[in-house]
């Protein structure tokens, strides 16, 4: 898990992912050498901060939003909230302006609008994310921002075996979303791709539980296509593999902007629960994270 604890530590929340961008492509030039086929890489000003990953001849996509939850520093120590972090005050929040590394604390007035408390005014426009905790023992993993560094560590060790199918590291998921359009206008119009698999992390519910699988979701805000969902959960079937089904009514991912694109793609959310969404103690049990990894593997070779 070594690699998933560096993920996590990166300082990217949505409008920077350009050190996620960086840490991937250096990462993905070294360990490529060892993978099963090598990929056509894709990136740079056409594609902002998003990177495409291109194996053999792809029917299927992975998509993994390289971006976190945090806070942008406004005027008189005000906090504007990126996506929507839940933290406690007294959280400990990190960054980097013109005179230097910053760790500050959150606070919050009566009417629970957001503050720093710093021993100097911070830049304007400066971005804090949690401190990050990284706390590892024989079950479960916790720290800040397994969403969705867990889903880009995933789509990292897919690419391993990986003979056909495309790799997306996405931007701006947590806070409005925007990169997926042209990204699945790149993808479909060049491979005629229209198959999609989000890999994000869910919540642990009253319907799912942690060390019960990866969980496959039927809906959430957004209703995808039954006929892909059926699709998916019978691959799940046949290859013997753990899974929880999820039904939700609220919450979405990247697969909201395929599903409102002018192409036609089929997604699924497929993804591992997470008990504490979007605080600095998100936690994931392991059975579940390798339960997450096998059935990607499987879903790549069979859809």
């Amino acid at each position: 898990m070594k690699l998933l604890k560096q993920l996590c530590e990166i300082h990217a929340p949505s409008g920077e992912e350009f050190a996620m961008k960086d840490f991937l492509l250096k990462y993905i030039q070294k360990a490529k050498k060892t993978w099963k086929t090598k990929p056509q890489i894709f990136h740079g000003d056409d594609f902002q901060d998003c990177i495409v990953l291109v194996f053999g001849k792809p029917r299927t996509a992975i998509f993994a939003h390289m971006d976190s939850i945090g806070f942008t520093v406004r005027y008189f120590n005000q906090l504007l909230p990126i996506g929507s972090p839940d933290a406690d005050a007294g959280t400990k929040l990190v960054g980097t302006d013109s005179l230097g590394p910053i760790e500050c604390e959150l606070e919050y007035d009566k009417e629970h609008h957001a503050f720093y408390k710093f021993g100097r005014q911070i830049d304007r426009g400066t971005s804090l994310t949690y401190k990050i905790d990284y706390r590892e023992d024989k079950n479960f993993i916790q720290t800040p921002y397994l969403d969705n560094r867990l889903g880009v560590y995933t789509a990292l060790q897919v690419a391993e075996t990986l003979k056909d199918g495309v790799i997306v590291f996405s931007a701006w998921e947590e806070h409005g979303g925007g990169s997926v359009p042209y990204l699945a206008k790149f993808i479909y119009e060049k491979w005629k791709v229209q198959q999609a698999l989000v890999a994000d992390i869910t919540w642990v519910s009253d319907g799912v539980e942690h060390g019960k699988g990866v969980v496959i979701s039927m809906r959430d805000r957004n209703v995808p296509r039954k006929s892909f969902i059926n699709k998916i959960i019978t691959i799940a079937e046949k290859r013997k593999q753990t899974f929880q089904l999820e039904v939700e009514g609220m919450g979405s991912s990247d697969g909201r902007e395929l599903q409102v694109s002018p192409y036609p793609f089929d997604w699924c959310f497929v993804g591992a629960p997470q008990a504490n969404a979007h605080t600095p103690h998100e936690k994931v049990h392991k059975k579940d994270i390798k339960s997450m990894i096998d059935l990607y593997v499987w879903l790549m070779k069979d859809l």
